[in-house]
């Protein structure tokens, strides 16, 4: 028997949620593929995607199912034993990339959090405790931990906690002339996202990601590849790596390999991971058989031709409709991104007015992003079918137009 849930609403966030978050006026309660519904039974069309998580969109019956069916077997058992969810996960992604070895946690921040501790503690190791220096770049977004936000360029999220983790620096992005100048036999590891994604998708350069790879193999340096938001199949590619030709050492994902559901992974090579020896590294729920059992779900739904095909096709349908709605109504300047992960560049008379698109779409029953206050970003499921993207552009479309002629 259900139990009468007590009302809420969207001003109860205000009394009893600490107030890190400004959620919008609307409290979505249900969704399917790529629609949602608010308390108020209003539709809208999903082109945000849980900030590129909902890979497959919402109440996925694959994701569905072998949640339900996980959900009757086994919850949790900590890391004390192992599990087959966990084992069968490990086993697919390094099958299906240039990993030997899985980690598993519960987010993006705890899988960079991996990827920097093993970085210092393999430099440690092999070289001595000199070699820990880690370069990222200017405007990345690595997680929210003191660890993590102090690796991400952007000190509006990371002053303000006390001492910062030393040892680290910033580099623009793009600029392989600034990393050369930068790296030394100090550098334990450099850490770049294939595509900057919080700062305003900035997708990197080819020569620069393999120009990085050459300077890390000169100086002994891991070359981490942050894939949170570029990874399961969200640029055509499983990996944007894949996307790229240049391989990593380390690579963090999570977001879209749970669908919804929290998991992270760190994936890595066997020589590296042998350093990571039992006690020194650990998380109590991660790879905890729920999640693991809605990821296999996830990787056997988009590592197919069909659906990374689909992802390259829809990528163009988008772009060339938001050109076509940005020329019209001089709203941005620029659509870029790489597959499912979009980012239109507001024109110079809407440069900070992300929020204002985003407030104006949603009037017309669009969900969509931003990254940064000058760029509109979409991350819609990977499997939105093209009638709801021709109806979401439509609705943009109508935003843009109010906007504009407001």
């Amino acid at each position: 028997m259900s139990v009468e849930q007590a009302p809420v609403q969207r001003a109860d966030f205000d009394q009893v949620m600490v107030p890190n978050y400004a959620p919008a006026a609307f409290i979505p309660v249900r969704g399917a593929g790529s629609r949602v519904w608010d308390q108020a039974g209003r539709e809208l069309i999903d082109f945000a995607g849980g900030i590129a998580v909902n890979v497959l969109g919402h109440a996925h019956p694959a994701l569905v199912g072998a949640l339900t069916e996980q959900a009757n077997k086994l919850w949790h058992v900590s890391n004390v034993f192992t599990n087959e969810p966990a084992l069968r996960l490990a086993h697919k992604l390094v099958d299906a990339t240039f990993a030997d070895r899985a980690f598993f946690c519960n987010s993006g921040a705890e899988a960079n959090e991996a990827a920097f501790k093993l970085a210092r503690r393999v430099a440690h190791d092999r070289f001595g405790p000199e070699k820990h220096e880690i370069i990222a770049t200017v405007n990345s977004f690595h997680g929210r931990t003191l660890f993590t936000v102090s690796v991400g360029g952007q000190p509006k999220y990371s002053d303000g906690f006390g001492p910062k983790i030393t040892g680290i620096s910033h580099v623009p992005y793009n600029d392989l002339e600034a990393l050369k100048a930068q790296i030394s036999d100090k550098t334990c590891a450099v850490v770049i996202e294939p595509i900057q994604g919080e700062s305003g998708v900035v997708p990197a350069d080819v020569a620069y990601l393999q120009g990085a790879r050459e300077l890390c193999d000169k100086h002994n340096a891991l070359l981490i590849f942050d894939e949170v938001q570029t990874g399961v199949g969200r640029t055509g590619e499983l990996f944007a790596y894949m996307h790229y030709g240049v391989t990593p050492d380390i690579l963090s994902s999570a977001k879209s390999l749970g669908g919804g559901f929290p998991i992270g992974a760190m994936l890595t090579t066997e020589a590296l991971a042998k350093h990571l020896t039992v006690g020194t590294h650990g998380t109590t729920y991660g790879g905890n058989p729920l999640a693991c059992a809605v990821a296999n779900a996830v990787l056997d739904v988009v590592n197919t031709p069909e659906v990374l095909a689909g992802v390259k096709a829809k990528h163009q349908k988008f772009k060339a409709r938001l050109e076509q709605i940005g020329e019209k109504y001089g709203l941005f300047t620029q659509v870029r991104g790489v597959g499912l992960l979009i980012g239109c560049v507001l024109s110079e008379a809407w440069k900070g007015k992300a929020k204002d698109v985003f407030n104006a779409a949603e009037k017309e029953g669009l969900m969509v992003l931003q990254a940064g206050p000058d760029v509109v970003r979409f991350a819609p499921s990977l499997v939105v079918e093209d009638a709801d993207i021709d109806e979401g552009l439509d609705r943009f479309e109508r935003a843009a137009a109010k906007l504009t002629q407001g």
